[in-house]
């Protein structure tokens, strides 16, 4: 089993944080099962301040293209980024349209 961890930025707001934070007490089952359907079989986001950190686990057929053609496809998939964008903003650095970025491992012990 492979592990990634990712970042994103949400906006600096409490109230949208607060509202993020409700989404995901309450995540649509549609998005849990593309999420179990794509090879992921753990999945945790944790934050400071208005960082989140991700961290997933997936099985040995997982691959983010495919992840991400799944979503493109998925209306459900994309009304709830759509939602989530509201919450979110995108590192600096990154591409127009990036959300979470892939970390680097840079210690292991």
């Amino acid at each position: 089993m492979e592990r990634y961890c990712l970042t994103l930025d949400l906006q600096d707001d409490p109230t949208l944080i607060a509202e993020y934070e409700a989404w995901h007490q309450n995540v649509w089952p549609e998005i849990l099962e593309s999420i179990t359907d794509s090879g992921i079989a753990h999945m945790q986001i944790y934050r400071y301040a208005n960082r989140l950190f991700m961290i997933m686990e997936v099985n040995d057929g997982f691959s983010f293209e495919a992840k991400g053609a799944a979503d493109v496809a998925n209306a459900k998939v994309q009304e709830w980024e759509t939602l989530m964008w509201k919450y979110q903003k995108p590192l600096p650095g990154s591409k127009p349209g990036e959300k979470w970025m892939l970390m680097e491992k840079i210690f292991d012990l």
